[in-house]
């Protein structure tokens, strides 16, 4: 299913508003029901409806980049960042990331970045596109390393005048449409991508899988399965 539901006209997340996310069986209508690819297990479709459907819409749907051109992906180790140096790679953009540690931009490289940089750390050049869901620590760096005309997708210090002066674009992007799903899982298929899993769990150790997110010692993404 899309992980997201149209409520009153407002999008909403399961979970947000309707509780049961991690019961066994789910009802969904009958579109929302998308045959899995023969080459896409279960256990990596389980993780596709959020960071993965967030990343491919704001990565091909919305930001305008073309084949060849450079994206930056602030951070590295995220369930948004490794899909997104894994999504952006296979759709033949240049993919630039950040990372804090050393241990981060060498995951970065290992998972398809063409060059990884410390995090604040100036540029080579500037970047038409930059992904940041960093929140307000990288603000700053992504709006120092867009090109005239670039784009970049909380509460955050703005300063207007370069975004004026250089005409940039800032965009908010969350969850994706159906055909969004369709068209991540055939890409993800068609390039033979094996999505980045950290640790797979099962449901009774959930516990300690919320502790390690809650005290940021997480990378990439936690499965919980039955």
């Amino acid at each position: 299913m899309t992980g997201a539901v149209m409520r009153r006209s407002m999008w909403y997340i399961p979970s947000e508003f309707v509780h049961g996310t991690f019961a066994d069986y789910a009802v969904v209508p009958r579109r929302n029901a998308i045959p899995l690819p023969k080459t896409l297990s279960p256990l990596h479709a389980s993780i596709l409806g959020t960071a993965w459907l967030t990343s491919y819409r704001a990565l091909v749907t919305k930001s305008g980049i073309r084949a060849g051109e450079t994206v930056l992906v602030q951070g590295a180790t995220g369930g948004m960042a490794t899909a997104l140096i894994q999504l952006g790679r296979a759709a033949g953009f240049e993919v630039w990331a950040t990372s804090r540690s050393e241990e981060g931009r060498a995951q970065a490289k290992a998972l398809g970045a063409h060059q990884s940089f410390p995090s604040h750390e100036a540029l080579p050049r500037r970047v038409p596109v930059v992904i940041d869901n960093v929140e307000a620590d990288s603000w700053a760096h992504s709006m120092s390393s867009l090109a005239r005309g670039g784009t970049t997708g909380f509460e955050v210090v703005l300063n207007l005048l370069p975004i004026v002066a250089d005409q940039l674009t800032i965009t908010g992007s969350i969850m994706g449409t159906l055909k969004d799903m369709e068209n991540l899982m055939r890409l993800i298929a068609e390039a033979g991508i094996e999505p980045e899993i950290s640790v797979v769990l099962p449901m009774e150790r959930s516990e300690e899988g919320f502790r390690e997110m809650w005290q940021g010692r997480t990378r990439r993404k936690t499965v919980f399965t039955r």
